[in-house]
């Protein structure tokens, strides 16, 4: 495993203090808050530590209350609401400064047989035609303030590969869909709630880009403000993390200064593994009064 997979793998473990109490520490990608994915996995993480063996999770639902400081570890407070003969279902609050920053409420079932249809899944190219997100990256260095650019053009513990292109730097209006094909950059044990959490860490990127492409601006634009709300993933058959996933982003809408996108992953051989929903402030704060962005100020 590379050295910045097995970062992140130990971020998600988390350290127990109590029967249901942990700590995770933070991760800082650059602008000093704690990205979303991180609160996503690691409360996932601690919700799963104390549920009975041979149940996984098949949802979680989350919402983003304060800003995390990625300087500082964060508190898992897990409540045991239900066991049941089939479902678990925990609630999570994620602490920082004595305050939440973070709840998420998680279900787990056991296995069993049942009715079975999926989506299909779009067409693509494969991923290994394609270039990466970050050597695509490269064409745009000299536009990517100096300050970013170790952590833009590190190593890297996820790949991405997009399908459908999208410039941050200079946007253009396309629809609001866009294919992306991620994973794990090396190989990663055979433990499938650990898959589930970083699947749970990588689906924050990129799902509030796609409702910000139909009006042709990114979260680069000036004075656009984005931030994640609420986060719900379902995890629908079983899957590999270091192998490729198809990510297809659509966002069916965006109104007061809010974007709603949606995701699914599917592997390789086209099964519909998993499915996240999200809806995030999307507000351009140059915004004038007559309902359009006026001009940005120096």
């Amino acid at each position: 495993m590379s050295d910045v997979l097995s970062e992140l793998v130990s971020l998600l473990v988390l350290e127990r203090l109590e029967e249901n109490l942990f700590r995770g520490q933070s991760q800082d990608l650059g602008w000093g808050n704690v990205f979303g994915g991180q609160a996503l996995g690691q409360a996932l993480s601690a919700a799963e530590q104390t549920v009975p063996e041979g149940r996984s999770c098949h949802s979680f639902h989350g919402y983003f209350l304060r800003v995390g400081d990625a300087s500082k570890p964060i508190i898992y407070d897990v409540e045991s609401i239900r066991d049941g003969k089939s479902f678990t279902t925990r609630r999570v609050k994620a602490i920082q400064n004595g305050r939440p920053i973070f709840s998420m409420a998680a279900s787990f079932q056991i296995a069993e047989p049942g009715y079975d249809h999926q989506a299909d899944m779009p067409d693509a190219p494969p991923p290994e035609g394609l270039p990466s997100d970050q050597e695509r990256a490269k064409k745009y260095a000299d536009k990517i303030p100096k300050a970013f650019h170790d952590r833009v053009f590190a190593p890297r513990p996820i790949e991405s590969r997009s399908v459908d292109v999208y410039n941050p730097f200079e946007p253009k209006p396309m629809a609001p869909t866009r294919r992306i094909w991620v994973r794990a950059v090396a190989e990663l044990p055979d433990r499938p709630s650990l898959h589930q959490y970083l699947l749970a860490y990588a689906s924050d990127f990129n799902l509030l880009g796609a409702a910000l492409q139909p009006h042709g601006v990114s979260w680069l634009t000036p004075g656009m403000q984005v931030a994640s709300l609420d986060h719900a993933m379902y995890f629908h058959r079983p899957f590999r993390f270091d192998e490729w996933l198809l990510y297809v982003l659509e966002s069916p809408s965006a109104t007061g200064a809010r974007g709603l996108a949606t995701g699914r992953y599917y592997d390789r051989d086209g099964h519909l593994v998993a499915s996240t929903v999200q809806e995030g402030l999307i507000r351009n704060r140059n915004w004038d009064k007559s309902g359009g962005a006026g001009e940005t100020s120096a």
